[in-house]
């Protein structure tokens, strides 16, 4: 009998692991580098994720803070249809232990939102998501349902992996469940599977060590202590460089087990004293109570009756491990035991009765299921009595009603012939105009292909030769005729300095003229082919402009976010041309005091918005206007395949403008 008790117990210690992440051994670094990844500005993702981790490790020892982790990945997660299907298991996995049916739900509600991404992290998280889901439904459903889940939906999700140690665990989980069900060789099987994954390519794993643990435990309820023992060496080996790991309850947990078989008494009672230090430290409270229950069989075994009666006393007062009534039950039946060895009849008797009236409960809990599903049973026979019965005189009357119609079959083969032949008469009438009015169609479509085509080539060419043009000006006017009068103010201050005693006021006049002329000259110079656009690219160039235009009395406000220096010069040209004559409009018309400008990239997407204060205009004057400024924009954006929207009234003006940088 307990044998049967421990069985259950270590199972019940296996699901309080298996239900949660893996995490590794070695704890502490894990948790570290969590918390500096939510602390670091990392992108969005890597946070999200990082606090999802977070919640599932301290979802047990602190539910408070794992809550608050959760709510800061859901945040995070917003507006990503991945990462918030991943919210969803992990929300799954907060409630697991509180809330089975809303657990259930949320696993549910994760696998069909993580279907819709066919990667390998999806298969990985529905496989683990599927594998929660029956965890959560065990009570309700039973053992079988769990072992069906596992074996249809969540192990076939990751076998195409070989080699993913989440195949090991699932392996692993599967032999536990086998142990339980006594399928010793079977869950043997799956333990050797496991191993020999996790030992080829993750050697150092959390896996690789609870599938050591579970092998040793396989062959401890076998009685077979020495290959046992095998396993609990390795377990030992991999654990014991990290002390203040929460994985030593479970490794001492496995100890236990093993000195259990072997009879070693007075040796396990000091192990068990070990795992409570470490099960309560980490709040890993069924796993106390089950190092409880394997100290009240020790102590019983060394006929220490008080102590082992305050230990089974104690687990009930609890709760944990006697939530199932199951369990609670095999507790009174071993207080009921436990008191008459001690010659306690009558509180023998109190606990026998308290055992009786709830295995009575059970039984009659389990008859209600067999009856109802009797009753299924019949109600399904009955009705498919019925509908037999219904489908007999349904053939009897369609039998009589073929009869009566047979002599119509003459008249309607007829009938259908010449509608058949009117039909086919009309499909071939109607075939050939669609045919006629499809070579129009595609006729046409093909001339104003070419005629777009035609025009995006005489565009191209303008703005291009309009370019090369500005570029030969402004050299020419910068190197020739800039450079000249630069020479000639020099030699004529020269002069000056020879033939003039004192200042001069009428030639410091000339030489001031001849200033603002090389000035205005390079002005002209500079917006026909800016040098900060050919030398520094286009965010610098887009500045100087703002720089250029702002007064006074005029604040203009640039914002560039994420503009890549990559653009072809071609369309770093045309953008900074779009932007020059929004710019010139709002200055010249709008009368504001005020300009956003704002420019951003996206792959392949460029966003421009012009914002002014101003008096605003009729939004039509963009298509009917026949400025030459304006032209010229309307040109670039049809060039750039872009688009333009006008929102303009006596508030002011917003121009949003979206272009296509792949368009040349």
């Amino acid at each position: 009998m307990m044998k049967r008790v421990f069985i259950l117990l270590n199972i019940l210690y296996s699901f309080s692991l298996i239900s949660q992440q893996i995490i590794p051994l070695n704890e502490k670094p894990y948790v570290d580098n969590l918390n500096n990844i939510v602390k670091d500005g990392s992108g969005n993702s890597i946070r999200a994720n990082a606090y999802f981790l977070l919640s599932s490790y301290y979802r047990n020892t602190d539910s408070v803070l794992s809550k608050k982790h959760l709510e800061s990945g859901r945040f995070l997660s917003n507006g990503n249809a991945f990462l918030s299907a991943k919210y969803y298991y992990y929300e799954g996995q907060y409630h697991l232990e509180k809330d089975k049916e809303k657990a259930s739900q949320y696993f549910q509600k994760s696998i069909k939102e993580l279907a819709k991404f066919k990667t390998e992290e999806s298969n990985i998280l529905q496989s683990l998501a599927w594998y929660n889901y029956g965890v959560a439904q065990k009570n309700k459903k039973g053992y079988p349902f769990l072992i069906k889940i596992m074996l249809e939906k969540s192990i076939p999700l990751v076998e195409k992996y070989e080699n993913s140690k989440n195949l090991g665990f699932l392996y692993t989980q599967l032999a536990i469940v086998l142990t339980y069900n006594a399928e010793f060789e079977k869950a043997e099987n799956y333990n050797n599977k496991a191993i020999e994954i996790l030992q080829k390519d993750s050697p150092n794993s959390a896996e690789l060590f609870y599938a050591y643990l579970s092998s040793s435990s396989n062959f401890c309820y076998q009685a077979k202590g020495d290959k046992a023992k095998n396993f609990l060496d390795k377990a030992e080996k991999m654990i014991q460089p990290y002390p203040e790991s929460s994985a030593n309850a479970y490794y001492l947990y496995g100890k236990i087990l093993y000195l259990i078989t072997k009879q070693k008494n007075e040796e396990t009672l000091p192990v068990i004293e070990q795992g409570l230090v470490y099960a309560k430290k980490f709040n890993q409270n069924l796993l106390a109570q089950m190092f409880y229950l394997n100290k009240y069989d020790i102590l019983r075994k060394l006929k220490r009756y008080t102590e082992a009666k305050n230990v089974l006393q104690n687990i009930l007062k609890e709760k944990t491990l006697v939530i199932d009534a199951n369990n609670r039950k095999t507790i009174f039946r071993q207080l009921s035991n436990l008191n008459e060895e001690m010659g306690n009849s009558s509180d023998a008797l109190v606990w026998e009765r308290k055992y009786s009236k709830l295995n009575d409960s059970l039984n009659s809990e389990n008859i209600k299921l067999e009856i109802n599903t009797l009753e299924k049973k019949f109600n399904t026979a009955e009705k498919e009595r019925k509908i037999a019965t219904l489908n007999a005189e349904k053939n009897q009357k369609e039998l009589e009603v073929n009869k009566k119609n047979s002599y119509l079959w003459g008249l309607g083969l007829s009938l259908l012939l010449i509608i058949s032949l009117f039909v086919l008469f009309m499909i071939i009438y109607r075939k050939n105009n669609k045919i006629s009015e499809q070579k129009e169609i595609n006729l046409q479509q093909k001339i104003k292909d070419i005629r777009q085509k035609e025009e995006l080539t005489l565009t191209k060419a303008i703005l291009e030769s309009e370019e090369r043009e500005r570029e030969r000006i402004a050299r020419d006017l910068h190197d020739g005729l800039g450079g000249m009068l630069a020479g000639v103010k020099i030699n004529l201050s020269s002069w000056s300095s020879n033939y003039f005693k004192e200042e001069n006021t009428e030639f410091s006049k000339i030489l001031q003229q001849l200033d603002r002329s090389v000035g205005e000259l390079r002005y002209v110079a500079r917006n026909l082919m800016p040098e900060s656009l050919l030398n520094f690219g286009l965010e610098t160039a887009l500045n100087d402009l703002c720089e250029f235009y702002t007064r006074t009395d005029l604040e203009i406000d640039f914002q560039p976010l994420n503009i890549e220096s990559t653009l072809s010069l071609p369309i770093q040209v045309n953008i900074y041309r779009i932007v020059q004559e929004l710019l010139a409009n709002a200055v010249k018309h709008s009368g504001g005091s005020h300009i956003l400008l704002q420019c951003s990239q996206s792959e392949d997407h460029f966003m421009i918005t012009v914002e002014d204060d101003g008096e605003g205009f009729a939004e039509d004057i963009y298509k009917t206007t026949n400025s030459m400024g304006i032209r010229n924009l309307r040109n670039r954006v049809d060039y750039l395949k872009g688009k333009i929207e006008i929102n303009s009234d006596n508030e002011g003006t917003v121009i949003n403008i979206e272009l296509d940088t792949h368009a040349i």
